[in-house]
């Protein structure tokens, strides 16, 4: 998928081939099954030509992370603990990066007060546009392995 997403678009079995061959030495059916197993997953579309297939990936790299995240998440037994253990473990750069992305999908803050006498953000929008660019197919399972395919 490494390789699909890097160059965001349609591949060939022989263009990734050439390129993992740079690294280590690969069998062309290697590369053949895999992409034909991310296929079958539903993580690569193909189409023919030819006698081959070009393969587009589904979903980009920030969607299969977030399906990710969102599976291991849905299936904690305390979803606040496992957030703040999350949170707990990001640098600080990391966690700017949430705040800017929670500000990204709350949109612009209103505040009103709160009953303690503390502001409150404003209630969020019902669906911000860079939520909504994300492909609603998605499919949580690992498709990438420690070599980047």
């Amino acid at each position: 998928m490494t390789r699909v997403w890097k160059w965001n678009r349609p591949v060939t079995v022989r263009e990734v081939l050439e390129d993992l061959q740079q690294e280590r030495s690969i069998a062309y059916t290697t590369v053949m099954t895999v992409l034909d197993n991310l296929h079958q997953k539903g993580w690569v579309r193909r189409e023919a030509e030819g006698r081959a297939y070009r393969y587009e990936a589904v979903s980009t790299r920030a969607a299969y992370a977030a399906a990710l995240m969102n599976d291991a998440w849905s299936q904690s037994d305390n979803p606040a603990a496992a957030l703040v253990a999350f949170f707990g473990m990001m640098s600080d750069e990391q966690r700017q990066a949430l705040r800017d992305a929670v500000r990204i999908v709350q949109g612009p803050e209103e505040t009103r007060e709160a009953p303690e006498g503390r502001p409150e953000a404003a209630p969020r929008p019902a669906r911000q546009q860079e939520a909504a660019e994300a492909p609603q197919e998605q499919n949580p399972g690992s498709a990438e392995d420690g070599d980047g395919r």
